[in-house]
């Protein structure tokens, strides 16, 4: 994911951000004199991998334009227990009004970029790409989706409106599947268009309608890599995508079915904020 493309989204979250924690003023910053000036350090309690340097930088930016965020890691780099992130110089006060922000924005967006290099790393060498949902924070979708791409992972749509997932409901509510996929074809010419399946009589449906992709849902590994010898024969240019439960455990079973991807929720829903500390030194 470009990030200069999605400035102002980095913008809009840290204010949105910023006056949630700050709101009328910081009061216990102000038992500091506004004079003081300070050196801060921020270390990492664990192993992670580092995301999120945009939003801290904007959290301090918004905060106190005067404050220097020096960084001693690098975006995607593994870190270790108790090695220094990144330092602060400026106004004490500054420094503790944006600590908790920063923090929040670094240690979710670390957690995301660290689940998502452990599952990619389960992969690796099976050719399939995970991918994320859009089963995110609210508010953070975009952050979200930068850290499952610096773990190592994908994006699938970013929302409602970059392409199509004809679930069930769709399906049912459109008239069929060929019927909601014509119909998807003439809204919005050349958007991808994904139909989801729990039968293979469905998948025969959805590549007869002209689905770029067919997401196979619910079906066990041995139905899988059935159905998936079966779509290559029909039509080997329609991508096929695994989702359903797939967890830890199951990953491997389904990577080697042969799908092209697979879909899990658990990449931005299930991550795990990695402990920061801010000391002033």
């Amino acid at each position: 994911m470009d990030l200069r493309q999605h400035t102002n989204d980095i913008i809009t979250a840290v204010r949105i951000a910023l006056q949630e924690d700050i709101g009328s003023g910081d009061i216990t910053a102000q038992l500091i004199p506004a004079s003081q000036q300070a050196r801060a350090r921020i270390i990492t309690r664990e192993r992670a991998i580092i995301a999120g340097v945009a939003w801290v930088n904007e959290v301090f930016r918004q905060v106190d334009p005067t404050v220097q965020v020096v960084w001693r890691v690098r975006e995607g780099e593994w870190v270790r227990p108790d090695q220094v992130l990144f330092e602060l110089r400026g106004p004490a006060r500054s420094l503790l009004t944006g600590e908790r922000c920063a923090l929040n924005f670094l240690q979710t967006l670390s957690g995301t970029a660290t689940r998502c290099r452990h599952y990619a790393d389960r992969v690796a060498g099976t050719g399939v790409k995970l991918l994320d949902t859009r089963k995110t924070i609210p508010g953070l979708r975009i952050a979200q989706k930068y850290a499952v791409a610096v773990g190592g992972c994908y994006n699938h749509r970013i929302g409602l409106y970059d392409a199509f997932l004809i679930k069930e409901n769709h399906i049912m509510a459109a008239g069929g599947i060929a019927a909601a996929v014509q119909q998807a074809h003439q809204i919005a010419p050349g958007k991808p268009v994904e139909v989801e399946v729990e039968t293979v009589a469905q998948l025969d449906e959805a590549i007869n309608a002209g689905a770029d992709i067919v997401m196979l849902d619910n079906f066990s590994p041995t139905a899988m890599t059935a159905a998936v010898a079966h779509s290559r024969q029909r039509n080997p240019q329609v991508k096929l995508e695994a989702s359903g439960g797939i967890t830890n455990d199951t990953l491997l079973p389904y990577a080697h079915t042969g799908v092209d991807y697979i879909s899990i929720g658990a990449l931005t829903k299930d991550c795990k904020a990695i402990d920061l500390s801010m000391r002033l030194v």
